[in-house]
């Protein structure tokens, strides 16, 4: 039997989101206890954001008892919170959050609050409110803890059900999921410094304040403060369920001191093997991912792809643009047949977009893929990386849509890849020489008459040596494939290639950007 690991380390030195964990806790809030009461909005957690900035980094105090400090996961996993009283459930509105214990790798509170008519309270945390199951835990022994994070239930898939839709937990971690779909890729409020030798920093959602919706509400509002030892930063997440379910990110920044790499938007997902780089060990699935490729759209219009790898050391790529319309880390094989794997069911994973809100200026979407040697690691991150860096103690203002998809997913008007596949040149004599296999769908292709005649134009760096090149009809899918027969020159260095599909002077296809990984 397959078993869909429960963890999974984020990057590298990454605390372990467990999100799959989370996925699986039951909810708790409800009849929680109140603490004070103020006027708050946005600028509200802006102004403590400035405050907390100017002030030297406080590590969160730990404060858990022997008797959660010592439990296994699976002890810790056995703690389960009485749904009955999740938060807004006996008002009968559409939301309903369900909180989470501390507890093994949750070892910090995490505070939050409720806003009700534009006041806030403090949810006291009430070790009543959970199950603790086979563990021998008193009660008594929990006072002063305080929860580890937070998830929203809202009926997306059916009337008479609420669905988990969005989870916060562990560090700046967040998820979210469409109709349809299962937890795969996650997503960060800031990365820091990720995938550089001086270590990686990881900012925390320290405190969450939740608007209480009206009994017709369609979208629910969260506030939240984050703090590390760099940078602290006010956001507010406006989430919207739906087929696609939509994030309205909004965040205000403090560097307390400079940073080298300030990811914004970043997205964290896993590559383990797929079409274009199959698996060295046994395994009877033929794709493990939970996205399998970064799309970005740039200023320009131009669209790129880039599969996925995992490499089998750390690789750093970019992508130099100014004022992007949009990136995303996206899981485009969504046949059952492409997995064959009836627990995780990756082909259901949701793909991620971000569109910018206003002009983001100059900088850069930076791609790291750490090498992994399972498919519990998340090994890959994607974000935008401003050239024009805040000075420390100045507000940095961001804002931008996350799309979660899976029907409807956003693609290039034109046609785009739908999948990469490699193997020798020949087959018939030994040689060095790669094959690269490249499949485009799409409106513009699926309109050529019968006799059209395509040209893949194809481009690699110093270190590839384009041999022979062509393009011909799909007849199976209705689109067009692209083979490319190409030699490296040094085998321990990657190679860079760009290809595209181009009719006369048109270009029919988005670009395929791919890194052709070190021996």
């Amino acid at each position: 039997m397959h078993v869909i690991p429960m963890n999974r380390a984020p990057s590298q030195a990454a605390p372990v989101a467990l999100w799959r964990l989370a996925a699986s806790l039951l909810a708790l809030t409800g009849a929680l206890a109140v603490g004070g009461a103020d006027a708050f909005g946005f600028a509200d957690v802006a102004q403590q954001a400035k405050k907390l900035a100017q002030s030297d980094y406080k590590k969160p105090p730990t404060n858990l008892p022997k008797a959660v400090e010592n439990l296994s996961y699976d002890q810790y996993r056995d703690i389960r919170f009485d749904a009955t009283k999740s938060l807004w459930r006996n008002a009968k509105l559409p939301f309903e959050v369900a909180f989470f214990h501390q507890g093994l790798f949750y070892d910090h509170p995490v505070t939050i609050n409720e806003i009700v008519g534009n006041r806030a309270r403090e949810l006291k945390f009430d070790p009543h409110a959970f199950n603790y199951g086979k563990n021998e835990i008193d009660p008594k022994q929990l006072k002063g803890l305080g929860f580890a994070g937070f998830r929203v239930h809202y009926p997306l898939n059916a009337k008479t059900y609420k669905d988990e839709v969005q989870v916060f937990l562990g560090a700046s971690y967040f998820r979210a999921l469409g109709k349809g779909q299962v937890y795969g890729i996650s997503a960060r409020g800031l990365a820091i410094d990720t995938g550089l030798n001086s270590g990686e920093e990881f900012p925390q959602f320290s405190e969450f304040w939740l608007e209480r919706p009206k009994a017709n509400a369609k979208q629910l509002t969260i506030y939240a403060l984050l703090n590390s030892r760099r940078v602290t930063g006010a956001y507010r997440f406006v989430l919207t369920p739906g087929s696609e379910t939509a994030v309205d990110v909004k965040a205000q920044l403090y560097l307390r001191s400079n940073v080298t790499t300030l990811g914004i938007a970043p997205l964290t997902s896993m590559y383990f093997f797929g079409e274009n780089q199959r698996s060295e060990i046994a395994d009877y699935r033929p794709e493990v991912h939970d996205s399998d490729g970064l799309s970005v759209y740039s200023g320009t219009g131009e669209w790129l792809w880039r599969p996925l790898v995992n490499p089998k050391r750390l690789l750093v790529t970019s992508f130099g643009l100014d004022n992007p319309q949009g990136f995303g880390m996206m899981q485009r094989g969504r046949a059952f047949s492409d997995y064959e794997d009836l627990e995780a069911r990756y082909e259901k994973r949701p793909s991620v977009w971000i569109e910018p809100k206003g002009k983001w200026g100059k900088g850069r979407i930076e791609l790291i893929q750490i090498p992994t040697p399972d498919e519990t690691n998340d090994n890959t991150v994607a974000f935008w990386v401003p050239e024009a860096m805040p000075k420390p103690g100045q507000p940095y203002d961001i804002s931008y849509r996350m799309l979660w998809q899976k029907e409807k997913e956003t693609r290039p008007p034109l046609s785009w890849v739908t999948q990469t596949r490699r193997g020798h040149g020949y087959t018939r004599t030994a040689d060095d020489s790669i094959a690269l296999i490249v499949d485009f769908e799409g409106p513009a292709l699926k309109k050529l008459p019968l006799d059209a005649k395509l040209e893949a134009v194809v481009s690699a760096d110093a270190n590839g040596k384009i041999m022979a090149t062509n393009a011909y009809r799909n007849d199976v899918t209705g689109g067009w494939r692209m083979t490319v027969r190409m030699s490296r020159s040094d085998q321990a260095k990657p190679v860079e290639l760009r290809g595209h599909l181009r009719s006369g002077s048109a270009t029919l296809s988005e670009t395929w950007s791919y890194i052709l990984s070190p021996n």
